[in-house]
């Protein structure tokens, strides 16, 4: 199972962008199966969506091309999900309640990124910068779940996933986003640097994101070069892609589930272990079934 999460504060999704997954499941770390979702325009309070397939070449187009797997189904904005079944694939697209928790107002204290600054060194010692609030409990976000059997990602044992969202722009594909580990982006990159990030290719990732991100992990964690680069290879966060063995169990670093406190993984190694956790607990709106994500809160729909 797979869920691609976006747009957490808009109404709808957008009917002129492609809202992809990448799979690499040979190690290339170049795209092997691309899942496209294209919405149509929303329209009196509805709105649709389609999914195409793409494998091999086809799917290094940035354009949603392939086969189509789910044609015109429904986009759930209410409590109740439209599940689709097409085949070996269930696909679900809409509304539901936010599974990340984190507490924003800590974060703020901890970090001094006043005038488009980076982050800096954390503010330790002495009060506790954690509020205990989490700062997403009622929120939403719209999400593209689709399920499917392992043997359709194509791997013999580890695969590498991201996503990317694209905008048509003056007839052109614009890549404005792109995500594979939590927060990485969020953390290790700045506001000059943000879109030339999320227009890039993992594959290009080491190359291009290493010396910058060795040079804040200097600020935020004290690491010489030699240990910045030991730690982002042992966590494998360059190139930018989640990383999966079906093999072994589901925990992020390998995959992500929903009870993975992924602020507190990151500040850890961020600051080199030295960042306490903040002793916020996951969300207990989940479900058990299909599509897993809870329904969406009535003061967010």
């Amino acid at each position: 199972m797979i869920i691609l999460n976006a747009n957490p504060t808009a109404d709808a999704l957008h009917p002129d962008a492609i809202y992809r997954l990448n799979i690499d499941n040979d190690g290339d770390c170049l795209t092997d199966i691309a899942i496209s979702c294209v919405f149509s325009p929303p329209q009196n309070g509805r709105q649709t969506v389609s999914v195409f397939l793409a494998k091999g070449a086809e799917c290094h187009s940035a354009e949603a091309v392939g086969t189509k797997i789910i044609a015109d189904a429904e986009v759930s904005f209410g409590t109740e999900p439209n599940i689709v079944k097409a085949g070996v694939y269930t696909f679900f697209a809409g509304a539901r309640s936010d599974a990340f928790f984190f507490d924003f107002d800590g974060i703020k204290n901890l970090f001094d990124t006043s005038g488009g600054r980076n982050f800096t060194a954390p503010h330790l010692g002495g009060q506790s910068p954690w509020t205990g609030v989490d700062s997403n409990t009622e929120a939403n976000v719209f999400s593209m779940v689709i399920e499917m059997p392992t043997s359709e990602l194509g791997a013999h044992s580890e695969i590498r996933i991201w996503g990317r969202c694209s905008v048509r722009q003056d007839g052109h594909l614009v890549h404005v986003d792109r995500a594979g580990h939590p927060s990485v982006s969020s953390f290790l990159n700045t506001d000059e640097t943000k879109l030339e990030y999320n227009a890039s290719e993992p594959v290009n990732d080491l190359n291009r994101w290493t010396d910058q991100f060795v040079h804040l992990m200097g600020h935020t964690g004290g690491y010489t070069r030699e240990e910045a680069l030991t730690a982002i290879a042992t966590d494998r966060i360059l190139p930018d892609m989640l990383c999966f063995d079906p093999t072994k169990p589901a925990q992020y670093p390998n995959g992500r589930v929903f009870t993975d406190d992924v602020i507190n993984y990151r500040l850890a190694f961020l600051s080199k272990g030295d960042i306490p956790p903040t002793g916020l607990s996951p969300h207990t709106d989940t479900l058990q079934e299909f599509p897993y994500l809870g329904p969406p809160h009535p003061s967010q729909r």
